[in-house]
């Protein structure tokens, strides 16, 4: 994952079981925080914005992620339609501008 924007629309990896998506995400989240090479930023949109809340067990891991350094970022417009702006335990509020900006400089490697 190293330098490449991670594109994260879902808070359930995957399209079967919600619990299992669930579930697979973290520990997608648990591995990349062990690896060396840390992604350029995390870009959270759509119901992604979810998996920053404490609703989320991924959450955690994603403030870990953060706190080595990775900016962990959700869209705007998305944090407000799921009216999460002032629950996020994890990331900061960021712009569809500031994706295009990233993913104009870096590969782009979605969850969804």
């Amino acid at each position: 994952m190293r330098n490449k924007v991670i594109l994260l629309s879902t808070d359930s990896w995957g399209k079967g079981d919600g619990e299992l998506g669930q579930t697979i995400l973290e520990s997608f989240f648990t591995i990349l925080k062990q690896e060396e090479g840390k992604p350029a930023a995390i870009f959270c949109m759509h119901r992604g914005v979810l998996a920053l809340t404490d609703a989320s067990v991924a959450s955690l891991h994603l403030k870990e992620i953060q706190e080595q350094g990775v900016p962990v970022l959700a869209c705007k417009t998305c944090a407000d339609y799921y009216e999460v702006t002032d629950k996020l335990y994890a990331g900061e509020i960021s712009t569809m501008k500031r994706f295009i900006e990233l993913s104009a400089e870096h590969e782009v490697f979605t969850i969804s």
